[in-house]
């Protein structure tokens, strides 16, 4: 399978009469862009906001962050969600690098959501502060959810989709400045040096804990509470197979910007037929009882051993019950002969002093650590908030509480609350060191 991924770098962004890229300049019709956003007729009201690095600005509630992209053959963007069900991961993609859609509640926010900071100390938490942002603030008639603490945010997130595809096709028709090829061939059409390198396998534990569908994420479209582990060709990943969800602690979530720019795969893609041969990526799920995690567990083993694994990755999208599913895994492989690195982040409250993880286990002793979620932070006022401060204290988001916001406009809070702060792709500033 071949992926082409044409990338034009994104410098600057700016409002103007039509939607066009040029010398690294994004200009975006505003009107043309707010059509788009409002096909969905639970959409009440939407702005764009541009938010650059440095910007004296607080944006939340953040619900999801997607790069602005499309298909130019082999496919269709976000296949099985907002376009037709058809293979992602082959043909050639453009990318507008450097730019991001931010989905932004304009009032209410959730246990889900996020804060990111554009400059000062909690520009640090995230990579997102890093980027030319198109903040999507908007409200929605989903009344059923609003005082809800767990949403969907279903409109807000399609229509983010929408928006990253309208503007990606501003490039659709252009030269890229620049070409990326991820090639990933069938086990038996590599080469014999390299199959005689070390079998590596990635593993990534999405979030799928809630029953009822509309919450977790998703695959090709599919609930991953619904699947078994499943083989995958790193490429699908990259090319938006998988869908962020809308239920963990907003430090922890795996937002569909990063799935599509999972460093971890990039990392073993640029490594594969040099020091490890990369068979692939398991995509398992992360579940509530037991039975079901143990199941899951027995199902990546059979993969793994299956293909011959001799070293795995495992990532865990959350903390908490999940740790259970990621110890399992590792456990599993590690008794089948497969050598392991898990990476997850940790919940070892404001002193550092508790317990890591839920479960934890002897043979899990390779752990790269991605942060603590209880880290107490505190931010002196922005000048600028996009969408609503208060949702922070008011709304039951996972890092705030009821004196989280002050009068002045200063925030304290945990990193639970910062948006994909500590997701276990690999994109982020930092780590836990034990010394």
């Amino acid at each position: 399978m071949k992926l082409e991924m044409g990338y034009f770098h994104v410098e600057d962004i700016v409002f103007g009469e039509k939607t066009f890229f040029e010398n690294g300049l994004l200009t975006i019709n505003k009107k043309e862009a707010l059509d788009i956003v409002f096909e969905d007729d639970n959409i009440t009201t939407a702005d764009l906001i541009i938010a650059k690095k440095g910007d004296p600005i607080r944006i939340t509630p953040v619900k999801e962050a997607v790069e602005p992209r499309c298909k130019v053959s082999g496919g269709v963007m976000f296949p099985g969600v907002i376009n037709k069900l058809t293979p992602a991961g082959q043909g050639r993609t453009h990318v507008l690098k450097g730019s991001c859609v931010l989905a932004v509640g304009k009032h209410w926010g959730g246990f889900q959501d996020g804060l990111i900071d554009m400059s000062g100390p909690g520009a640090k938490q995230t990579i997102f502060s890093q980027l030319l942002n198109i903040c999507l603030v908007a409200d929605t008639n989903e009344e059923s959810e609003r005082h809800e603490q767990q949403k969907k945010n279903k409109a807000l997130r399609w229509a983010a989709m929408r928006l990253a595809e309208y503007l990606g096709n501003c490039v659709k028709d252009l030269e890229p400045e620049e070409l990326e090829v991820f090639e990933h061939l069938p086990l038996d059409q590599r080469s014999e040096e390299i199959n005689n390198l070390p079998r590596v396998m990635y593993i990534l534990q999405l979030q799928s804990q809630m029953l009822e569908t509309g919450y977790n994420a998703l695959v090709y479209g599919w609930d991953a509470n619904r699947m078994l582990p499943t083989l995958m060709n790193p490429n699908e990943l990259l090319d938006g197979a998988i869908i962020s969800g809308s239920f963990m602690p907003s430090s922890s979530k795996i937002s569909t910007y990063q799935h599509v720019n999972n460093a971890t795969i990039k990392r073993l893609m640029k490594e594969h037929g040099k020091t490890i041969n990369f068979l692939g990526v398991i995509v398992s799920n992360l579940n509530v009882q037991l039975e079901e995690k143990q199941r899951s567990a027995f199902f990546v083993r059979q993969l793994a051993v299956s293909l011959g694994t001799q070293g795995a990755i495992v990532a865990e999208e959350g903390y908490g019950n999940p740790d259970s599913d990621f110890i399992l895994v590792i456990n599993e492989l590690e008794d089948a002969g497969i050598k392991v690195v898990g990476i997850t982040n940790e919940c070892t409250g404001r002193d550092g002093k508790s317990q890591p993880l839920v479960d934890l286990s002897d043979k899990a002793d390779a752990i790269v650590s991605t942060g603590n979620v209880s880290q107490f932070i505190q931010l002196g006022p922005m000048d600028i908030v996009i969408g609503e401060l208060e949702s922070l204290a008011r709304d039951g988001n996972s890092g705030g509480w009821e004196e989280s916001v002050w009068k002045d406009g200063s925030v304290q809070m945990e990193n639970n609350g910062m948006f994909c702060a500590d997701s276990s792709t690999g994109d982020h500033y930092k780590t836990v060191v034990e010394y």
